[in-house]
């Protein structure tokens, strides 16, 4: 069977125009952005360009962009920078972050900060009214994801940050799995700083960034590598040039094509669900399918182990929870936060769609499911006493 891959939340392939972009920067164009010569002001240039092009995504300025190793370095800068340069403090969240933000908050907590924990709702959003009843007046900042990395339901970031703005708090925002798939402006919507990662929309891996939104007086972080002085002194380290000029490549492709690939792969999505709820008889979603990414479908096949069904499919790329925690054996925390049993946690399927992704791929898949998940409950007596929601 040839390989089909369907956990674009995971990683994705580099995007050859991206690959194009970087190649002279490994070879040809390969001065330090610090040195003081063409070989170094080229490099600088492309650096620049990059910080543009990504900027320009997220409805950020050049200047505002710190590129960092990835999204949890991004994460830790934005966050416990904020933390130590405040000296104390208290910081909001949701039960259903990346363990990145988790964490990382949960390690400042242990030094004395401020923590309240903001369950979400069943469908998966966090409503602003909990956000707000959360906020203290030594509340420093609220991190709530744009978009969760399990099951895809979209945040509504403007009117969080709105309530937060009004109490003198800042705003952060893990952005990881939104970058580059729906649109964000953090000029418009209000988010202080943004968290992404390259290796989410088609860029290489290696690289994140934190963007910052332009403001007086100018958000102030400690940084949290130090050394060169190098990014204004946010981040020290020579900035990988031929990473950057990928993750500011990958971020030109994206503006271009995100309008016409959300439409395909949310017609892709739904029919991948439809043909399975067509073949089997209990099929549940985890999260609204309103608000919720265009690519993601994380599905509870009752009665069934995810892993089994992994095991049989050597050649699906799926998952059966976060790939960042896929170590784990416990229950996914995230499908807990929505109210799933653990048993239903141990039975789902998260499906991330991608540029690559055919109608023939969703078939195949669709069909291979409903065989191989029809003949693991029919041996199954757990299933038979399962019912439909």
């Amino acid at each position: 069977m040839r390989p089909i891959y369907l956990d674009h939340h995971a990683t994705t392939p580099v995007d050859p125009a991206v690959m194009e972009a970087m190649r002279p920067w490994f070879t040809e164009e390969f001065g330090n952005p610090e040195s003081p010569h063409r070989f170094g002001w080229a490099a600088r240039d492309a650096v620049e360009a990059a910080k543009a092009q990504l900027a320009e995504l997220v409805g950020s300025e050049p200047g505002q962009v710190v590129f960092t190793g990835n999204a949890t370095e991004s994460i830790d800068l934005a966050l416990t920078g904020l933390a130590e340069r405040r000296g104390s403090g208290h910081f909001v969240t949701t039960n259903f972050e990346h363990p990145a933000v988790l964490r990382i908050l949960e390690r400042l907590e242990a030094r004395g900060f401020g923590l309240t924990v903001v369950p979400v709702s069943p469908e998966g959003f966090v409503e602003p009214r909990k956000i707000a009843e959360a906020l203290r007046d030594d509340t420093i900042a609220c991190s709530v994801m744009a978009a969760n990395n399990e099951v895809g339901t979209l945040q509504p970031l403007s009117e969080i940050a709105a309530l937060c703005h009004d109490r003198g708090v800042l705003f952060h925002s893990d952005s990881c799995q939104a970058v580059g798939h729906v649109p964000l402006d953090m000029e418009a919507m209000g988010i202080d700083l943004l968290s992404l990662s390259g290796h989410k929309f088609y860029g290489p891996k290696g690289i994140g960034a934190l963007v910052l939104r332009r403001q007086r007086p100018r958000i102030r972080l400690a940084p949290q590598l130090v050394g060169g002085g190098q990014q204004g002194g946010m981040r020290s380290g020579t900035v990988a040039v031929p990473l950057a000029v990928g993750i500011g490549e990958a971020a030109r492709v994206a503006g271009e094509v995100m309008e016409a690939e959300t439409q395909r792969l949310g017609e892709l999505r739904d029919r991948l669900l439809a043909r399975l709820r067509a073949g089997l008889d209990i099929v549940r979603v985890n999260g609204s399918l309103e608000r919720r990414l265009a690519h993601n479908l994380s599905v509870v096949f009752a009665g069934v182990e995810s892993e089994a069904i992994l095991r049989e499919l050597p050649w699906l790329g799926a998952s059966a929870g976060s790939a960042c925690s896929a170590h784990e054996q416990e229950a996914s925390h995230v499908l807990r936060a929505l109210g799933r049993t653990a048993e239903e946690a141990h039975a789902t399927m998260r499906f991330g769609l991608g540029r690559g992704t055919t109608r023939e791929e969703i078939d195949t898949v669709a069909d291979t499911l409903i065989e191989l998940v029809g003949r693991f409950r029919s041996r199954s007596p757990v299933h038979s006493s399962v019912r439909p929601d």
